[in-house]
């Protein structure tokens, strides 16, 4: 079982940057390809970026391609992402999540765990 915890979120204007970090527990963190996922209020949970167990393969949402950059360091069991340029619309609580599969997916119920999730605010 994996355990997760992000930080890192906070309120920016419109055009600023965060950097959000994903810690997780445990000897096997290597093993799970890990996902970013957000939510913003009245709307679905909906896929923001993924990255393979290596960190060799990165997938984004269009929303985000060329702002976003998701990384991981398993020396530290941790995944982060970077956000750039950001934008009113990005306002979301934005959870990390660890899939156990080798099939990539952006399908939020794919995956087999969560954290509790960190608040970004944008505003204009």
């Amino acid at each position: 079982q994996v355990q997760l915890v992000e930080s890192g979120g906070g309120a920016v204007q419109a055009g600023g940057s965060l950097r959000l970090s994903c810690a997780a527990s445990g000897r096997t963190f290597g093993t799970y390809a890990m996902g970013w996922f957000r939510q913003a209020p009245g709307k679905e949970r909906e896929f923001v970026a993924r990255i393979s167990r290596s960190g060799g393969n990165t997938y984004y949402a269009d929303s985000v391609k060329g702002r976003f950059t998701i990384s991981r360091d398993n020396a530290k069991n941790t995944v982060y992402l970077q956000m750039n340029s950001l934008k009113p619309e990005d306002t979301a609580v934005y959870y990390c999540a660890a899939d156990r599969s080798f099939q990539s997916t952006r399908d939020a119920h794919k995956y087999d765990y969560w954290g509790q999730g960190t608040q970004v605010t944008v505003s204009s």
